[in-house]
């Protein structure tokens, strides 16, 4: 028979777990409970945020941040963290404007040659592509530190931006039906109604979740994130998956770019400008850790949504661009936070579990 010790001690487990419990849930589901409040806060503070014209808004914007997102999510779960494609943004833009405007010029044969568009878009992905090449080499091959490496494709990226036209802004690329390069903007437009932007994310999030929950290379990208010593030792080609992952970084920042062009119909340099840092607030609220190996597409585009809401938000309700960038940077640092506490508070329960798995025997 049990003591009434034994009876209280039982009953007071219980209760610990249960509330250890509930806790995991709600940190768990943070973020959706957060774009839940955030919508009803703004929903109060300005009446018209919750009209169809604002989601259509929210929609292009959350986009935007949404690609970049992805592209981000699976480099912080490598482990690794990828500052450029904020620039990477602003070099596709000018590319692709550069193209339709002034084609490119043979100097040696006199002659300037002009592209249909899916050419224009496939030459600019791989730009992308190059960058997201380059920080994937120099940060397996030399050694170098992602934050670094990527901090200077960063710098090199934008530079290259602002000589493509001098710092100049490339207006009105619509193209021209002579030259067969016209179309480009479709891609800014709307399809039924729903914005093109938010078409491609949807299109890009189902692949990449996909692509990371339920193939060998999703897998291969989780166990670097976890322990790269062990993915090595395991066989994982190490090397060669955080290669393909800034790549596809690098991509998904080109394509950013080029619907930023289509919907502005202009290319400026300074496009993307601190869009990583939405990028990576995005994939961090989402539940993906800055520490590596844990992170999902479905929390990422949520985390998206959380961004573009706050970001549409504080503008329509009149709030300083500086004080969006102060509370932008709190938002990243609780979420951190945050993160950190859900991980060491796992690691309790996971530990609560084995001791008392010990008792029992």
């Amino acid at each position: 028979m049990k003591t009434k010790n034994a009876t209280f001690m039982e009953t007071m487990i219980g209760e610990k777990q249960g509330s250890n419990s509930l806790t995991m849930m709600l940190l768990k589901g943070r973020t959706l409970i957060v774009l839940i409040l955030l919508l009803i806060f703004f929903s109060i503070v300005t009446p018209n945020f919750l009209s169809a014209n604002t989601f259509l808004l929210l929609a292009k914007h959350v986009a935007l941040y949404g690609i970049l997102a992805i592209g981000m999510t699976y480099v912080i779960i490598t482990g690794g963290i990828d500052l450029s494609v904020g620039a990477v943004v602003g070099l596709a833009g000018m590319v692709a404007g550069g193209m339709i405007q002034n084609g490119i010029t043979l100097q040696v044969f006199d002659v300037t040659l002009y592209f249909s568009i899916p050419l224009v878009i496939l030459f600019t992905l791989l730009v992308g592509a190059v960058v997201g090449l380059i920080n994937g080499i120099t940060i397996t091959k030399f050694g170098v530190a992602p934050f670094i490496a990527t901090l200077g494709t960063m710098y090199i990226a934008r530079g290259f931006a602002m000589l493509h036209s001098n710092g100049a802004t490339y207006s009105n690329i619509i193209g021209n039906d002579a030259l067969g390069n016209v179309g480009f903007t479709l891609l800014g437009g709307r399809v039924m109604g729903i914005p093109v932007g938010a078409i491609i994310l949807a299109v890009i999030a189902v692949a990449a979740g996909i692509l990371l929950k339920r193939t060998t290379f999703g897998w291969h990208i989780f166990s670097i994130g976890g322990n790269e010593k062990a993915a090595k030792l395991s066989g994982v080609k190490v090397d060669k998956v955080k290669i393909l992952v800034y790549i596809f970084s690098g991509v998904c920042a080109a394509i950013v770019g080029i619907i930023t062009a289509s919907q502005l119909e202009a290319a400026h340099p300074a496009s993307g400008e601190t869009w990583e840092m939405n990028a990576i607030a995005a994939a961090v609220l989402g539940g993906t850790s800055m520490m590596g190996g844990i992170g999902t597409i479905g929390g990422t585009i949520i985390g998206a949504f959380v961004i573009g809401v706050i970001s549409d938000g504080m503008v329509m309700c009149g709030v300083s661009e500086f004080w969006q960038m102060i509370i932008k940077g709190l938002v990243i640092i609780l979420a951190v936070i945050v993160d950190q506490f859900q991980r060491n508070m796992e690691a309790k329960i996971a530990l609560q579990a084995r001791n008392d798995t010990k008792g029992e025997e």
